[in-house]
C-alpha cells in the first residue's frame, strides 16, 4: 500500500545524470517541479511518457517548473536510452538501487515493476501533488500541467 507524502518534505537526493555527472536536488529548491520515476529504459510506454513531457517541456518552463526524470539502471543505461529518443530537454538520473524510489515510495508492481509515478513539488520544497501514469502519458502530463496552474493561481 503507498502512503500519501502530499503535504511532505520532497526528499533529497543526490543522482548522477545520464553523462555520470552528480545531480543534486537541492539544486532546484525554490523552484516549480516535476520529478518522474518510469519503470523501463526503451519500454513502449516509458518512451511514451519521456517523449510527452519531451513535447511540453516548453510549457512546464513558460510556468516556471523544471522536469527530472528517474530510471532504473547505470547512467551509461540511460544515456542510450536518452539518445534512442532523440535527446530530452531534461536530465534522466539512474537509481539503480531504487533509493530514491523508496525515498518518494514509488510502489514496484509484481515484484519487479516499479510503478510510473511524478510528483509536483513547490518551490518550498513540499510534494503538491503524486500522479501515478500507468498506460495514459498524454493525460498525465495534460493533468499536471492544470494542477500547475491551480496551485499557482495562472488563469
Amino acid at each position: 500500500m503507498r502512503t500519501n507524502i502530499v503535504g511532505q518534505e520532497a526528499p533529497r537526493f543526490i543522482l548522477e545524470n545520464e553523462h555520470g555527472e552528480v545531480f543534486d536536488s537541492q539544486t532546484l529548491e525554490g523552484t516549480w517541479r516535476i520529478i518522474f520515476f518510469y519503470s523501463r529504459n526503451n519500454s513502449p510506454t516509458c518512451k511514451r511518457g519521456c517523449l510527452t513531457f519531451k513535447e511540453q517541456h516548453d510549457l512546464f518552463a513558460s510556468v516556471g517548473c523544471s522536469i527530472v526524470g528517474i530510471g532504473p539502471g547505470t547512467a551509461e543505461e540511460l544515456a542510450g536510452f536518452k539518445s534512442n529518443l532523440g535527446d530530452l530537454p531534461f536530465p534522466l538520473l539512474a537509481d539503480p538501487e531504487r533509493v530514491v524510489g523508496k525515498q518518494f515510495n514509488v510502489p514496484v508492481h509484481l515484484g519487479q515493476f516499479p510503478a510510473k509515478s511524478s510528483f509536483l513539488v513547490g518551490p518550498d520544497n513540499t510534494i503538491r501533488y503524486v500522479y501515478d501514469w500507468l498506460f495514459r502519458p498524454r493525460r498525465h502530463v495534460a493533468r499536471i500541467l492544470a494542477d500547475i496552474s491551480q496551485v499557482r493561481g495562472d488563469s
